[in-house]
């Protein structure tokens, strides 16, 4: 099962190394990793993907509690929670219906066009790990020369369902106006 780890750490050097080591120590593999300092500057976010069972993360994040400078070591994956990341896609479309079915694409899943050239476009889309990658599959047969993905970022809901939220997590604007 995928799990998403928030690990809140001492901003010091070494200490990035000093995770993952615990992670290839025991065989696991990191599917992502994002880090970033929090508004003290003093103490950074790792937020790491990885899969196991829940019993095996349970015992990492305990191991990962137990370090010297790990403040604090949550699954997220037990929490409500949002997540996102971000893919910048070049996908091969000249002029024609090849364009306009990667434009149409685009515009379903809210990406936005960063990039045009005669042969080309570059999408930025944002969202969960299983919206981008519907994207990015729906995008491999028109031609996809080349991805940039960045790891998962994830942060606690502030209940269990925000108002003026959708089903799909997606804010609904008109009900945030005042």
């Amino acid at each position: 099962m995928r799990h998403t780890l928030s690990i809140l750490v001492e901003n010091r050097f070494g200490e990035l190394s000093r995770i993952v080591g615990l992670f290839s120590a025991r065989g696991y593999n990191v599917e992502s990793l994002t880090v970033a300092e929090t508004l003290d500057p003093k103490i950074a976010r790792v937020t790491l993907v990885t899969t196991g069972s829940d019993q095996t993360i349970e015992q990492i994040t305990g191991q990962l509690n137990k370090q010297v400078r790990v403040l604090e070591a949550v699954d997220m994956t037990g929490f409500k929670h949002i997540e996102r990341e971000m893919a910048l896609i070049n996908v091969t479309a000249g002029m024609g219906p090849a364009r306009q079915e990667v434009l149409s694409l685009a515009g379903i899943f809210r990406a936005k066009v960063v990039d045009v050239s005669r042969d080309g476009i570059i999408i930025e889309a944002t969202g969960d790990w299983a919206k981008v990658s519907a994207l990015i599959e729906l995008l491999k047969p028109l031609g996809i020369r080349d991805i940039v993905r960045t790891g998962a970022v994830a942060i606690a809901r502030l209940s269990e369902q925000t108002e003026g939220e959708t089903a799909d997590g997606e804010i609904n604007e008109e009900e945030l106006a005042v």
